[in-house]
């Protein structure tokens, strides 16, 4: 069995941040979001990864991910000239996929829930396609599955105005190669998209073997920035642990499960888990407050900082009101400035500059 990721796109719900970097790589609990995908697939025992990369973004991932032997895989890199949708994904990577039942893994989302359990039932009831639901409040905003009382998958639509029901296509399908057929006898959507869930409901209508179960745990889809802000609290929630490897001085209180990579210095601060800090990162005379991650050689003195998102090489000077629910890219700068506010929400793309109130 082999998989595919895609991680293509342009990102447009994470601008700024994604005008200068890919979606996928940006980090979850100091993770690119889309190695928790290839480390999912890696544990369900497949190790032959094809990635779908875009044109503006797919070189930087290359160059992150790599070969895929970090993660005990090999990765092929499919390039998708335009975002044509799902289906549009899976027709150009049919050289790679041959004719291999596959796992079509959308890059930017997570899940709790083991992807090895839905391989296993997939392959022993000999399935044609298997789809992942779980229960939304917006399913409008996603294809969504109607089902009979019995669970049975009776219909997909892609996002409708009016939904048959609140059960939402998580983004993981797994597929035999008679995808390929189906896929061949669709025509792009409305959107001018060759959408998946029109492929799956040709399987349908075929009486094809097709099943769709209702993951358990939660489902992070990490397209906007509070999203991505929810799945850093709750990765860190979950996984964080105590180890320090960095320098904390006498002054400085670490309270928590704080996780602290080699070449960090913390002087005079305190740092309340769950919380990640990279290496080389200098905090001095701060105040990091839980559910925060703070990437390599980032700068912190005289500010105090929770619930937020700061990526590598950001500084953060002299910034007295608490900087809460932000996601802050790479290099970027905040330094403080002549008024005071009590709080500040950002989201700042890389390399950006920013002056606050004092």
């Amino acid at each position: 069995m082999k998989a595919l990721i895609l991680s293509g796109g342009k990102g447009t719900r994470l601008r700024p941040l994604t005008y200068t970097g890919a979606k996928q790589l940006v980090p979850v609990a100091n993770k690119p979001i889309l190695w928790y995908g290839i480390e999912a697939i890696v544990a369900a025992g497949i190790t032959e990864i094809g990635i779908i990369i875009s044109p503006e973004t797919g070189g930087e991932i290359e160059q992150v991910t790599g070969d895929g032997s970090q993660f005990g895989a090999k990765i092929t890199y499919i390039l998708q000239d335009q975002p044509l949708g799902l289906a549009h994904a899976v027709k150009i990577a049919q050289p790679f996929l041959g004719d291999s039942a596959f796992v079509m893994y959308l890059g930017d989302n997570l899940v709790q829930s083991d992807l090895g359990a839905f391989v296993n039932h997939f392959k022993d009831q000999h399935l044609d396609a298997m789809t992942l639901l779980c229960q939304v409040p917006n399913p409008s905003a996603f294809g969504v599955a109607k089902v009979d009382e019995t669970g049975k998958l009776l219909q997909l639509v892609e996002k409708p105005k009016d939904p048959p029901s609140n059960l939402a296509l998580v983004g993981i399908y797994l597929f035999t190669a008679g995808i390929h057929e189906a896929i061949a006898s669709i025509q792009p959507s409305a959107r001018g998209e060759l959408e998946i869930t029109d492929a799956i409901q040709m399987l349908l209508n075929w009486e094809k073997n097709v099943e769709a179960h209702q993951i358990q745990g939660w489902w992070l889809d990490t397209g906007k920035k509070d999203d991505l802000l929810e799945a850093n609290r709750v990765i860190l929630d979950e996984y964080t642990d105590a180890e320090q490897h960095g320098e904390v001085d006498d002054q400085s209180q670490v309270i928590g499960r704080v996780h602290i990579e080699p070449g960090a210095k913390i002087i005079n601060s305190t740092i309340r888990g769950p919380v990640v800090v990279g290496a080389d990162c200098h905090i001095e005379n701060s105040f990091i407050g839980p559910y925060s991650s703070i990437a390599d050689n980032v700068t912190i003195i005289h500010a105090d900082l929770e619930h937020s998102v700061l990526l590598e090489g950001t500084e953060v000077k002299n910034v007295h009101q608490r900087i809460v629910d932000s996601l802050v890219g790479r290099r970027a700068k905040l330094t403080e400035a002549p008024q005071r506010p009590t709080a500040i929400r950002l989201m700042l793309g890389d390399d950006s500059k920013l002056e606050l109130p004092m």
